[in-house]
Protein backbone atom coordinates (compact mmCIF):
# COMPACT_ATOMS: atom_id res chain seq x y z
CA UNK A 1 0.00 0.00 0.00
CA UNK A 2 1.11 3.82 -0.93
CA UNK A 3 0.47 6.57 1.62
CA UNK A 4 -0.61 9.12 -0.60
CA UNK A 5 -0.67 12.62 0.75
CA UNK A 6 -0.52 15.35 -1.80
CA UNK A 7 0.33 17.71 1.02
CA UNK A 8 3.81 16.09 0.65
CA UNK A 9 4.16 15.27 4.45
CA UNK A 10 3.04 12.40 6.43
CA UNK A 11 -0.93 13.18 8.11
CA UNK A 12 0.88 12.59 11.36
CA UNK A 13 2.68 15.96 11.26
CA UNK A 14 -0.40 18.35 10.90
CA UNK A 15 0.20 19.38 14.41
CA UNK A 16 3.53 20.96 13.59
CA UNK A 17 2.02 23.48 11.47
CA UNK A 18 0.57 26.85 12.23
CA UNK A 19 -2.74 26.41 12.83
CA UNK A 20 -5.78 25.48 14.82
CA UNK A 21 -4.48 22.02 15.99
CA UNK A 22 -0.75 23.13 16.68
CA UNK A 23 -2.21 26.27 18.56
CA UNK A 24 -4.84 23.23 20.92
CA UNK A 25 -1.47 21.26 21.51
CA UNK A 26 0.07 24.35 22.72
CA UNK A 27 -2.58 24.75 25.39
CA UNK A 28 -2.71 21.26 26.22
CA UNK A 29 0.77 21.36 26.50
CA UNK A 30 0.84 24.20 29.00
CA UNK A 31 -2.20 22.68 30.94
CA UNK A 32 0.36 19.66 31.26
CA UNK A 33 2.88 21.16 32.97
CA UNK A 34 0.42 20.41 35.89
CA UNK A 35 1.77 17.12 35.73
CA UNK A 36 5.81 17.31 33.83
CA UNK A 37 7.02 20.37 34.06
CA UNK A 38 8.92 20.91 31.13
CA UNK A 39 5.69 20.80 28.90
CA UNK A 40 4.77 24.11 28.82
CA UNK A 41 8.78 25.22 27.99
CA UNK A 42 7.76 23.01 24.73
CA UNK A 43 4.70 25.02 24.38
CA UNK A 44 6.57 28.15 24.03
CA UNK A 45 8.77 27.11 21.66
CA UNK A 46 6.00 26.19 19.67
CA UNK A 47 4.26 29.28 19.96
CA UNK A 48 7.39 31.65 19.18
CA UNK A 49 8.02 30.18 16.00
CA UNK A 50 4.52 29.87 14.47
CA UNK A 51 3.89 33.24 15.51
CA UNK A 52 5.09 35.20 12.79
CA UNK A 53 3.63 32.79 10.13
CA UNK A 54 -0.20 32.60 11.54
CA UNK A 55 -2.72 35.35 10.02
CA UNK A 56 -6.38 35.92 10.80
CA UNK A 57 -8.20 34.44 13.87
CA UNK A 58 -4.99 32.16 14.78
CA UNK A 59 -3.01 34.90 15.38
CA UNK A 60 -5.16 36.36 17.91
CA UNK A 61 -4.48 32.41 19.47
CA UNK A 62 -0.69 32.71 19.34
CA UNK A 63 -0.66 36.26 21.00
CA UNK A 64 -2.63 34.94 24.08
CA UNK A 65 -0.58 31.57 24.32
CA UNK A 66 3.07 33.59 24.57
CA UNK A 67 1.27 36.57 26.92
CA UNK A 68 -0.09 33.64 29.06
CA UNK A 69 2.96 32.06 29.74
CA UNK A 70 5.47 34.96 30.50
CA UNK A 71 2.48 36.62 32.54
CA UNK A 72 1.48 33.17 34.21
CA UNK A 73 5.74 33.21 35.11
CA UNK A 74 5.42 36.54 36.70
CA UNK A 75 2.64 35.73 38.65
CA UNK A 76 4.46 32.84 39.87
CA UNK A 77 7.85 34.13 40.57
CA UNK A 78 5.92 36.84 42.40
CA UNK A 79 4.00 34.40 44.44
CA UNK A 80 7.48 32.64 44.91
CA UNK A 81 9.04 35.57 46.70
CA UNK A 82 5.82 36.41 48.50
CA UNK A 83 5.38 33.04 50.14
CA UNK A 84 7.74 34.14 52.72
CA UNK A 85 5.24 36.12 53.76
CA UNK A 86 2.36 33.02 53.38
CA UNK A 87 0.51 35.26 51.45
CA UNK A 88 2.20 34.07 48.22
CA UNK A 89 0.68 30.29 49.06
CA UNK A 90 -2.44 32.25 48.06
CA UNK A 91 -1.52 33.82 44.87
CA UNK A 92 0.12 30.64 43.48
CA UNK A 93 -3.13 29.13 44.21
CA UNK A 94 -4.94 32.36 42.00
CA UNK A 95 -2.42 32.23 39.41
CA UNK A 96 -2.52 28.17 38.84
CA UNK A 97 -6.57 29.07 38.57
CA UNK A 98 -5.68 31.77 36.28
CA UNK A 99 -3.49 29.93 34.08
CA UNK A 100 -6.13 27.14 33.33
CA UNK A 101 -9.00 29.43 32.94
CA UNK A 102 -6.72 30.89 29.96
CA UNK A 103 -5.80 27.74 28.27
CA UNK A 104 -9.28 26.63 28.25
CA UNK A 105 -10.90 29.61 27.28
CA UNK A 106 -8.19 29.19 24.60
CA UNK A 107 -8.75 26.08 23.60
CA UNK A 108 -12.50 26.72 23.56
CA UNK A 109 -11.95 29.73 21.53
CA UNK A 110 -9.81 27.97 19.30
CA UNK A 111 -12.53 24.75 18.45
CA UNK A 112 -14.65 27.31 17.39
CA UNK A 113 -12.65 28.63 14.69
CA UNK A 114 -13.09 32.26 16.94
CA UNK A 115 -10.27 34.64 17.72
CA UNK A 116 -9.50 35.94 21.26
CA UNK A 117 -11.35 39.05 21.97
CA UNK A 118 -8.24 40.93 23.92
CA UNK A 119 -5.29 38.86 23.43
CA UNK A 120 -2.69 41.76 24.87
CA UNK A 121 -5.30 41.31 28.24
CA UNK A 122 -2.99 40.78 31.48
CA UNK A 123 -6.26 38.84 32.87
CA UNK A 124 -8.84 36.77 31.95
Amino acid sequence: MSDTNPGGGRQTDRWLETGKTNIQVIYVLYLAGFAFAFTPLIGIVMAHINRGKATGWVATHYTYAIRTFWIGLLYSLISAVLAILLVGFLLMIATAVWFVVRCVIGLMAASRDEPIRNPHGWLI
